[in-house]
Parts: C-alpha cells; sequence; structure tokens
C-alpha cells in the first residue's frame, strides 16, 4: 500500500443509525459450539446470510421484516419473531433433527477431495468443464451499459468519538451515519463517485473498448491521488479465472481448478432461483494465513453456470490493513439458458489493525450490467483502438436528467445526502486543515492554491554525503490544476561542509494533448553520484543517492560535480509507445581531493584534463505495453505498476559541438517484466545491456551500480561499492521473487506473524577496452585502477524477510565471487520501509 491510502484515515470514528429491521447475532448447537455457514433469512423473502467462522452473523433490510428463519442441514429449523425493528446481539441453539441424526453434515474440518465421496466436486468440476461456454466469450462480438457507485465511509463511529474536539464544528455529518448490512458496523460516507459507461468488446480481435458517458463526485474530488486510489483498488476480475486479483495480490478463487488442493466444499442446499434449478456449496478455507475466501455460491443444474456468489476474504489471509473484504455477484438468465453477470457488490474495510473495535473506511464499489447486445461488428476497424487523449470535460459535468435516466441503480436516501453533505463539509475551515495535512502527505507537497505554487518535495530537505556534509534543499513548483499544459520546478541547496550552492530549474509545455507532444529544458548545477545506474541520467531534477543517505557501508567520497543542461521533445506517437529526442552538455569533475576523473589529453598543457566538457544527443524509445495512465496534463501519474518496461536508447557524443572532448555512440537497452506467478507470489526480472563505441574517460563509461547503503534498492548490488566495476559494454540481470506470505504460511511458529519471504538473485558481465583503462590511467595518487567483471559473471543473492510489523523488510545478501577483490564484502543486511498490502 502506498502513502496515499494515508489520506483516507486521516478521520475516523462511530455512531449508530436504524433502518427498518436489523438482527445480529451468533448460532450454536447444544454443547455450546459456534456453528458456521449456518443460513439466516428473513421469512417470506430471499435477503439472507450465513453465519461466519465463529457463528456469528449480521443481517439487515430497508424493509420491516416480523421473523427470521435459522436452518442449517442436519438440525431443526428455527423461527424467531421480531419484537423490534433492531435486535442485536442474539443467540440461538440449534437442535439436531431426531430423523436425521445419521445423516448430520458437519461443515467444518477437511472434506474429501474425491468426486466420488464429495458431491460437491462432481459439481465443480462440470463448472471446470463448462466455464468457456458461459458468459461473454461465447460471442463474436458485444456490448453492454454499466453503471458503477464507489464510495467511501469512516467506520465504527462512536459517541466519544462524535463529542470529540476533533469534529467540533462539524457535527451536522453524522446526520448521514448509516449501518453496513454486511458488517454491522456503523459508518458515515466521505467520497461518492458515480459513473456511466459503453462497453464494446470483440473476441475474435481480444480487444476492448471503453467509452465513459458520464462522471460525478464529490468529498475529495480534486485529489488526483484519492480518484488512482479508488481506480487501482477496484481493478477488473472475473470469477471463474484461477486466482483473483486485489490490492495487488493474488486470491485462489473458489472456482479454480486448484481450489481442490485450497478449499473445503459442501453441498448444502438446493433450491429454485428465478425459475432456474441451482444447488448450493458452501466453501471455506482448508489452511490459515493463505489468501483465500469463505462463503458459498449457487450454481445452475443444467448449464453449471454461476447464479450467485459472495466471496468473504479469510480474517487470517496473509494481507495488511485490510480487515474485511466481500464480494457478492448476481448473474442473469438470458435466453433461457445464458448467464450473464447483472450486479456487482465489492466492500473492503481499510484499518490499522485487524481488531473487530478498530476505527476504518470502507471502500464500497456497486457495478450494475445491463442492455446486453452481441454479434453485431463495427464497420470501422479502428474502433477498438486506444487514444492517447480522451478528455471530454462535458463528461464530468452532466445534468441531473442524465443521472436520472442513466443510473441503472437508483441512489438510496443516504446516499442522495451525501453530495450535500460533502459541499457543505469542504467549506468548513477546520475541515481544509484535516484534508490539507493529509494530501501533504501523500504528495509531499505544501499547497499554495492562492499564488498557484507547490512548496517541496518536503522528503528532500535533508541530506548527507562526504562533500557536501549536511545537505538543506528548498524547491516548489507552478500547480494550477492536475491537467497543466506546462509546468515549472525548481530547488536551491546548501551544503554547509563544502559552503556552496547548488540549483537546478527545468520547465515542461505540452503542446499537444493527443499525440502529447511536449517540449522540456533546464539546467542544473548539482554534485551526484555517477556510480549509481548504468543509464546516465538526464533529468535536471532528478535526485542522486549523493544526498539522500545519511550513513552507509562505506566511504561516499567518489562524487561528481556536474553542470547540466538539456533541452528536448517527446511525442507518444501510439498508446504507450514513446519517442524522445534530446540533447545536453555537460560540464564533468570530481567533487572530492579523494577522487580522481583525471584523463590525459594531449591537448592540455600538461597532458592531462581534470574536467570533462561533452555534447551528447540521444534518441530513446519506451513502450510500456498495459500500463494505464492518469491526467491529461503535462505530468501525468502511473494508475498502476504491473506491466512491462521496454527502454533503448542510442546516444552520440560530438566534439565539434560546444567544443567537446570525445566522440563516441553509445547503445542501451533494458526490459524489466513484472509476473504474478499465481497463487504463489509475485517475480519481477529485468534485463538490460549496453555497449560504447570510441574512447571515453572514466565519467563517461558505464559503472555498474554499487549499493553502499543501507537501503534495498532494486537494479543495484547490494555488495558492491560504488564504482567497483567499470565498463564500455554491459549486460546485468536481476531477478527477484516476493512468496507474499506462500512460505510462512506454512511454518507453524511462524503463520501467525504474517511474514513474507523475498528471494533475489543479481549478476553482471562487463568489458572495458584497454584503450579506455589506459585513458584514464594520469598517476593521480588518489586514482584507482578500473576493474571490468570480464573473467567471469559477477553475482550476488539474498534472502529476504519483508512485512516484519507490516512495514520493515529485511534483507540477507550475501556475494557470490570476486570475493579477492580489496575490501570485498562478502556479506551485508540492508531494509526499506514501504506500506504494502
Amino acid at each position: 500500500m502506498k502513502l496515499k491510502l494515508f489520506t483516507l484515515f486521516f478521520v475516523l470514528g462511530f455512531f449508530s443509525a436504524i433502518s427498518q429491521t436489523k438482527v445480529s447475532g451468533y448460532v450454536f448447537d447444544e454443547n455450546n459450539v459456534a456453528l458456521p455457514y449456518v443460513n439466516i433469512f428473513f421469512k417470506g423473502s430471499t435477503q439472507g446470510t450465513i453465519t461466519n467462522e465463529d457463528g456469528k452473523f449480521y443481517l439487515e433490510s430497508d424493509e420491516t421484516w416480523e421473523t427470521i428463519i435459522v436452518s442449517f442441514i442436519g438440525f431443526e429449523v428455527l423461527e424467531i419473531p421480531l419484537t423490534k425493528r433492531v435486535n442485536y446481539d442474539l443467540k440461538f441453539i440449534l437442535k439436531e433433527e431426531a430423523s436425521s441424526l445419521d445423516e448430520v453434515l458437519i461443515v467444518t474440518g477437511k472434506q474429501s477431495k474425491k468426486a466420488s465421496e464429495n458431491p460437491a466436486i462432481r459439481i465443480l468440476k462440470k463448472i471446470w468443464e463448462r466455464k468457456r461456454q458461459n458468459g461473454l466469450s461465447q460471442f463474436k462480438q458485444y456490448e453492454y451499459d454499466q453503471y458503477e457507485k464507489v464510495e467511501f465511509d469512516l467506520n465504527t463511529i462512536d459517541s466519544a468519538l462524535i463529542k470529540s474536539k476533533l469534529f467540533k464544528g462539524m457535527e451536522f455529518v453524522f446526520e448521514e451515519v448509516d449501518t453496513s448490512n454486511v458488517t454491522g458496523k456503523t459508518y458515515l460516507p466521505i467520497f461518492l463517485n458515480e459513473s456511466v459507461k459503453k462497453i464494446s468488446g470483440d473476441n475474435i480481435l481480444k480487444k476492448e473498448r471503453e467509452d465513459l458517458l458520464g462522471n460525478k463526485n464529490s468529498g475529495f474530488s480534486n485529489n488526483q491521488i484519492i480518484i488512482d486510489f479508488i481506480d487501482d483498488l477496484y481493478s477488473e476480475y472475473n470469477v471463474y479465472d484461477n486466482y483473483l486479483k486485489f490490492f495487488d495480490k493474488s486470491f485462489v478463487s473458489p472456482l479454480s481448478r486448484t481450489g481442490i488442493q485450497t478449499y473445503n466444499y459442501v453441498l448444502s442446499d438446493s433450491a429454485f432461483i428465478d425459475n432456474k434449478w441451482c444447488y448450493n456449496i458452501i466453501y471455506y478455507p482448508r489452511r490459515k494465513n493463505e489468501l483465500t475466501f469463505k462463503g458459498d455460491f449457487w450454481v445452475n443444474d443444467s448449464t453449471y453456470a454461476i447464479k450467485e456468489i459472495n466471496l468473504q476474504a479469510s480474517k487470517s489471509a496473509n494481507i495488511n490493513w485490510v480487515k474485511e473484504i466481500y464480494i457478492e455477484q448476481e448473474f442473469e438468465v438470458l435466453s433461457d439458458s445464458l448467464f450473464l453477470i447483472k450486479r456487482d457488490y465489492f466492500l473492503s474495510d481499510f484499518a490499522f489493525n485487524k481488531k473487530e473495535q478498530s476505527r476504518g473506511v470502507y471502500g464500497k464499489r456497486t457495478t450494475i450490467y445491463d442492455n446486453y447486445k452481441f454479434n453485431q461488428p463495427k464497420e470501422d476497424p479502428k474502433f477498438y483502438d486506444k487514444v492517447v487523449y480522451d478528455y471530454d470535460k462535458d463528461v464530468y459535468n452532466r445534468e441531473d436528467d442524465f443521472w436520472e435516466n442513466n443510473r441503472l441503480e437508483a441512489l438510496n436516501k443516504d446516499e442522495k445526502g451525501v453530495y450535500k453533505m460533502l459541499d457543505t463539509l469542504k467549506t468548513v475551515k477546520k475541515f481544509k486543515r484535516l484534508y490539507n495535512l493529509g494530501s501533504i502527505l501523500a504528495s509531499g507537497y505544501v499547497e499554495f492554491p492562492s499564488i498557484n505554487f507547490d512548496y517541496g518535495p518536503i522528503f528532500s530537505t535533508f541530506g548527507y554525503n562526504e562533500v557536501e556534509g549536511l545537505r538543506l534543499r528548498t524547491g516548489g513548483r507552478t500547480y494550477f490544476g492536475p491537467n497543466d499544459m506546462w509546468r515549472v520546478e525548481g530547488f536551491m541547496a546548501y551544503g554547509f561542509k563544502d559552503d556552496k550552492f547548488k540549483y537546478g530549474l527545468s520547465g515542461k509545455w505540452l503542446l499537444d494533448k493527443r499525440s502529447r507532444l511536449t517540449l522540456f529544458g533546464g539546467n542544473r548545477r548539482d554534485i551526484e553520484q555517477i556510480g549509481a545506474s548504468l543509464t546516465s541520467s538526464t533529468d535536471v531534477l532528478g535526485r542522486s543517492l549523493a544526498s539522500s543517505s545519511v550513513i552507509g557501508t562505506g566511504s561516499n567520497d567518489k562524487l561528481t560535480n556536474i553542470n547540466l543542461t538539456n533541452l528536448g521533445m517527446s511525442i507518444e506517437a501510439a498508446r504507450n509507445f514513446e519517442i524522445r529526442l534530446d540533447g545536453s552538455f555537460r560540464t564533468l569533475s570530481s567533487a572530492s581531493p579523494t577522487f580522481s576523473l583525471d584523463y590525459n589529453d594531449a591537448e592540455a598543457p600538461s597532458g592531462i584534463s581534470s574536467e570533462v566538457k561533452q555534447f551528447e544527443s540521444r534518441l530513446s524509445l519506451a513502450f510500456y505495453p498495459k500500463r494505464q495512465m492518469t491526467g491529461f496534463g503535462v505530468e501525468r501519474k502511473e494508475k498502476n505498476d504491473n506491466f512491462a518496461r521496454l527502454f533503448a536508447q542510442v546516444s552520440r557524443g560530438d566534439r565539434s559541438w560546444f567544443n567537446s572532448d570525445f566522440d563516441y555512440t553509445k547503445v542501451q537497452f533494458s526490459y524489466i517484466q513484472p509476473w504474478q506467478v499465481g497463487g504463489f507470489g509475485r517475480l519481477t526480472t529485468s534485463i538490460e545491456a549496453g555497449k560504447t563505441y570510441g574512447e571515453v574517460p572514466l565519467s563517461l563509461l558505464n559503472v555498474v551500480p554499487g549499493n553502499q547503503t543501507y537501503f534495498s534498492i532494486y537494479n543495484t548490488f547490494s555488495q558492491l561499492d560504488f564504482y567497483e566495476f567499470v565498463t564500455d559494454t554491459y549486460t546485468s540481470m536481476h531477478v527477484e521473487h516476493n512468496f507474499n506470505g506462500r512460505i510462512f504460511s506454512r511454518i507453524p511458529f511462524l503463520k501467525k506473524y504474517n511474514l513474507r519471504a523475498i528471494l533475489s538473485l543479481r549478476g553482471v558481465w562487463g568489458e572495458l577496452s584497454q584503450e579506455n583503462r589506459d585513458l584514464s590511467t594520469t598517476g593521480n595518487p588518489v586514482e584507482f585502477t578500473l576493474v571490468a567483471p570480464d573473467s567471469r559473471i559477477y553475482y550476488e543473492y539474498s534472502f529476504g524477510v519483508a512485512n516484519i510489523f507490516k512495514v520493515l523488510r529485511l534483507d540477507f545478501n550475501f556475494r557470490g565471487n570476486y570475493l579477492e577483490n580489496p575490501d570485498a564484502r562478502k556479506f551485508g543486511i540492508t531494509g526499506s520501509f514501504g506500506f504494502y498490502f
């Protein structure tokens, strides 16, 4: 989970409200043993629920009901009259049926995996056989309307919070408090978003198009971070898939082909639903601490299509900050045998801990599907091609008539009041202060809307290195809105040890929205650790490891003075395919008396130069398949991170420009790919290669990125010092796999801690020509011998433990070879902090 999640938690609370009928309680057998998965429903209705693993249930209806039914196979049915509209903490005792004592069905413990012994398994195998014949996949083309309603609510609000100083002056918000029909907790809406879309797809072309027809929201409507979080939170899923991905975690679907190894299945009941005879199957996990669900589903007896299903994440599931996940899906029947999704409901309860009484934030999404059309091909073959720019401001300003005609599900009384309440809340000064605090923590910038300026990033204010000592940094950017067509940024820094000021200034201008033709340029005079990356950065305002680490494994004195001027343009020729052409002029020299960048120069009076002046032009190609972006201005943000990154660059150094010192050509390529490996976690692989043609000194060579900090940094080598290996031809590979608790959940004394194992392997091979070695061999007393990993591939590996106290990761790193190098670090521990689901 990223820092932006905390903007959802900046106010928390609890209150009680009354709807028509509410019932909660527990169900036990005669031995006072809690009974899970017992059916509870209002008599004469189809509104019901089942008890959880502890026998607890909560049931709510907008209508008034006088009786509830409690039923369980092998036990007598209870009919309980309701004397009040609100009945909490009831206790029911079920007695075994005398006539069926020999047939009592126990839905606890291990169930048989064999179809010959368990009828639920026979039905499950039929579902697998027929799943590709159900739903949209059986048509060549399809269309449907989609209405989506997303709401965020504070939950568990008590009278103490209502009367607290926190809400003084904002008491009116509690007039909108309601109670969840899933968890039984009271909640207060703080955000509501509605959207209407037209979805079109072609199964032959394997393409889908989404047209947004209308969007309306309130609450945090102008905070793009919250909007991004919602979009990323509610990714699409299909219950027929083997794995369902939520919060960057892959849960095993109860309909998965591997489900038999993960779940227990029990055939519980059969009944007519919408004139279709269906079987009811209860499922629950075989083991704790795995990413699983519990619940039940109804499946048709002839098509073996799912009619209804509910999924509730196991409380022991290895996932942070989420106390509850609950999903309901309903399918409708068309043409007597076609089952299509009709309604999808998703609820998640975010909280700092999983205690029952802890406060948190609900995230709820309701999606309605209607007006299906099939096998109507589009005349234009480019209909499904996505465009880079599709922003239409009118879509976000629809009149009330549009919403009355296009809502596929009407707003309830509480939802209708949300817009008015939230609009009023935003005018309260105290709320504005709380909101601004959350925004600062999430973005790192302090906003000054009156002058269209943001101060920051505040997290870069302090730094330390061997050359500058303590470093202070201040900066800011223009900000008129999230879709600014231009932006100017700048910073100024001061080092107390070298007594020097540094600065940077850059600007970007989006000339064309559809092609994203952008001009950019700027200048930076600063200190940089060039040995931290194989690909040299031309980002004028880029941070470097020179100023970010206070404590390291050794002396961080191999630093470079850089004066960089850059000017260029970029264009997104096709969606997620970017072309960039730029030119830069750099002046590079050593920033430390203990580090030499000297090189032999026949044109210098002494035959040796200490400064490189170099013009370089670059052509860069970048492709990010399946990347999703938000915003339409000069700066956009990535909504997802599960996409590949392919990058290729040709750089040309030319002495004929600006009296530069060297002629050379540099070719580089990198490919980073994340892989979701089913329920076994997430694998990330990367490969990078490059070659420099021509003679260049140390400051222009490719340094294998070492890591002398105590932080785990992907694509660096934790056991290498800066400049330990230097190349002009190289290939590197990094592999990292996060098992997401799959290993530790099987170890009895460790599984309760929800730890996550991470394995990593890193390797690099490279060469350095004798001509380039000789060029940088000047006899300077502080220069060092340039070494490349050419005799054998350098490698290192690590074993990591993540999710320590939910925020800490420790990596135990081992150096595989080149142990004979002076001061080689054979073993080291690095770590990182982060908020992840």
